[in-house]
């Protein structure tokens, strides 16, 4: 008979990023651990995000002679975070963060790349970064992990992957998009593509792994490399508590009811709620019946970390200035029924693009953060109608960049017209007609616009005015990298909806990643991590990689803490007596 009751020193729920560090960081200092998902692949929200983890400080800026004063960054958060600064947890984040990146860069099979280059979203702030706070996940050859591991990771998201194959933001995006226009751009793109034929041939997924599967794949490497077991399909169901303390998780297996005891502690990392429609009926700014949202996470990040929480007295942060971490998104119909959700991340800054209301006036500077764009776009949008906007474009934009799914020459794009998900018009008027966008309002903004774009300008909302802002956009256009007129038609737009990379409001959690009770006492044996921890960022978004940068390291702190390598220095609970916790082994 199939054992009921396994027996480790670490439990962790979820297998995102956060989930993930803190096993392999607890399981380098020798504790006994496992992982538990609820979805039949590895990775969570992880594997489908940009990779990015926002990481001041950190070991591969200042080699590259990148050397901040801590109190810079302060600076920053505090003006962007204002009443929500939590000195704290900030200052634990920014002490942590750099030796997260060296631990596993050092010790692990997690390489880093820099983003020496990318600059803070507001950069008009007091302390903003102009490049060196952030770091991503080396691109990882899936053929380095064992076959058993492979199987279950989380392939890319299909939305923004080309016939499966991931593509990484920066050089290797610019060959995609530079591709008819250079030959090295070509002979990169080939190379890249006849690998991934053959790996499809082989393997039957891609195996050039960049962006957040990269992540979750070299986290996964590390952790087979340690011994850390990887169970799929194991939803954790309720926490047991013996006691003032968590002492383990039960959860449900294909084979029944497993107990799975924790003596140094239940790490939560589930996801967040981006799926929980019930919770966001209850937090989320216009949606009524929780259901006009449209998330990018998997739907298994379903709030179960928050549910397990609460269970044994953790109490859910709903004070921040916003609960949801807001990502653009069009909705892709897909050939068996089946929506899927397109980020907008990068085509908004492009030259020659703008977003628009159903009046058809903008509303917002489009090539801003995406954050920014959904929270101008909530709340413009009139009440009682629906949130949405379009990204309005020329023929000439949607060759050159792509516009949402659709991709640039020499792919073809005009299926994506008769699927409905790209509208067109011969004219403006016959492009606001087929949206439902107001005719007269659209005129007169593009009529507007592009009065100052010929010159690179836009005073009604400054495109291009932030290093961030052109980044983004096209260093090849000028005078400005973000400003184009839309003066030839034919026009295309697709309609923008609010979605989010994730959740904000979460348990409420001290510097060492426990999570509190309702007394802001920390509950023995139980941590929270990743989106199932409030951010500590107060609901703000004041640079890429603000959800991923920290639960790297609060899964790391939480992983330090949990093996007893965490020097207190906030009243915790006394040490674990190990001699006391018994059972029968696995």
């Amino acid at each position: 008979m199939a054992k009921t009751r396994h027996d480790y020193d670490l439990v962790v729920v979820g297998s995102g990023a956060a989930g993930l560090a803190a096993a392999v960081t607890a399981a380098y200092h020798g504790l006994r651990v496992v992982v538990v998902e609820k979805a039949e692949t590895l990775g969570g929200a992880t594997a489908w995000s940009g990779g990015w983890m926002w990481t001041p400080l950190n070991p591969l800026a200042k080699a590259a002679g990148i050397d901040e004063d801590p109190e810079t960054v302060r600076t920053y958060l505090r003006h962007e975070l204002g009443e929500r600064y939590d000195a704290a947890k900030i200052d634990a984040f920014l002490d942590a963060a750099p030796e997260m990146v060296a631990f596993f860069h050092d010790k692990t099979a997690l390489q880093f790349a820099d983003g020496n280059a990318i600059a803070d979203i507001h950069g008009d702030t007091p302390g903003a970064g102009t490049g060196g706070r952030s770091v991503i996940a080396a691109p990882f050859d899936g053929r380095e992990l064992g076959r058993h591991t492979l199987k279950k990771l989380r392939k890319t998201m299909p939305e923004t992957a080309f016939l499966g194959m991931p593509i990484q933001a920066g050089a290797d995006l610019k060959a995609f998009l530079t591709v008819t226009r250079s030959f090295k751009s070509f002979a990169h793109v080939a190379k890249r593509f006849t690998r991934h034929l053959y790996d499809l041939a082989r393997y039957g997924r891609a195996m050039q792994l960049v962006n957040g599967v990269a992540l979750t794949g070299r986290l996964a490497k590390s952790a087979d490399d340690l011994g850390v077991e990887l169970r799929v399909a194991s939803p954790a169901t309720r926490l047991i508590r013996e006691g003032e303390r968590v002492t383990g998780v039960v959860v449900e297996t294909p084979d029944g009811e497993v107990t799975l005891t924790a003596r140094r502690g239940v790490v939560l990392a589930a996801g967040g709620f981006p799926w929980d429609v019930a919770r966001r009926r209850e937090l989320f700014p216009r949606t009524p019946s929780g259901q006009e949202h449209w998330p990018l996470p998997p739907p298994s990040a379903s709030g179960d970390g928050l549910l397990l929480g609460e269970s044994v007295g953790g109490v859910v942060a709903t004070d921040l200035y916003s609960p949801v971490a807001w990502a653009p998104v069009s909705l892709v119909p897909k050939g068996d029924g089946r929506v899927g959700h397109f980020p907008h991340i990068i085509d908004r800054a492009k030259p020659g693009v703008i977003g628009v209301l159903r009046n058809g006036r903008r509303f917002v500077n489009e090539a801003g953060g995406y954050y920014d764009y959904v929270d101008a776009m909530v709340k413009a949008a009139p009440e009682g109608e629906e949130v949405c906007s379009w990204l309005v474009c020329s023929h000439h934009f949607q060759r050159r960049y792509g516009l949402g799914i659709t991709r640039p020459a020499p792919v073809p794009f005009r299926h994506w017209i008769r699927k409905g998900y790209l509208k067109a018009g011969r004219t403006l008027e016959e492009l606001a007609r087929n949206c439902g966008i107001d005719p007269d309002g659209l005129a007169a903004t593009v009529a507007g616009y592009n009065a100052y774009a010929a010159q690179g300008e836009d005073p009604e909302f400054g495109r291009g005015s932030t290093l961030y802002n052109r980044k983004n956009g096209d260093p090849a256009h000028g005078p400005n990298p973000c400003v184009a007129p839309l003066d030839r038609g034919p026009f295309y737009a697709v309609k923008v909806v609010p979605g989010c990379f994730g959740t904000f409001a979460g348990l409420k959690t001290n510097a060492h990643a426990q999570v509190l009770d309702g007394t802001d006492a920390p509950i023995a044996g139980l941590y929270a991590a990743g989106t199932d921890m409030a951010s500590i960022m107060g609901g703000h978004y004041p640079a890429g990689g603000i959800n991923l940068g920290p639960a790297m390291t609060f899964g790391h702190i939480a992983g330090l803490h949990a093996a007893g390598k965490r020097q207190a220095t906030i009243p915790t609970e006394p040490p674990i007596d190990d001699s006391a916790i018994t059972g029968e082994s696995a």
